[in-house]
């Protein structure tokens, strides 16, 4: 299996996504059964550069996927979006300068699932 770091290079030098690359970015990110914050944030690095581009439409649903996991899964806060993951995911999704379809796609998500909506992700919507 490849690690996270080979996906990562094979899909930056084409600078596509395409349906193979996110089963296998899938595999790998789900292999412990948990998202983490780097798994997280290696996911809206790849977004920022893929943004715009012929990706597969599967990737879109994989990033919702797993990184609504990584924020909403987790022991601390689970169901609801915490001050600190506010502003991780408010400083990931500003972090190239726009919103692009899949973030947008992520926080329609996250509004719908969890148990509260941070004001200032609201403001991106």
């Amino acid at each position: 299996m490849k690690t996270l770091s080979e996906l990562k290079n094979e899909i930056l030098a084409d600078g596509i996504i395409d349906a193979n690359e996110v089963k296998e970015l899938e595999t790998v990110l789900f292999a412990d059964g948990k998202i983490d914050e780097e798994e997280a944030t290696l996911l809206f690095e790849l977004n920022d550069a893929v943004s715009g581009k012929d990706n597969d439409s599967s990737w879109s649903k994989l990033f919702v996927k797993a990184v609504s996991s990584y924020v909403l899964d987790d022991e601390n806060s689970n169901g609801e979006i915490d001050e600190q993951e506010a502003k991780w995911l408010y400083d990931n999704i500003k972090g190239d300068g726009q919103i692009d379809d899949a973030e947008r796609e992520l926080l329609n998500n996250l509004k719908a699932k969890s148990n509260n909506f941070p004001e200032i992700l609201e403001g991106l919507l």
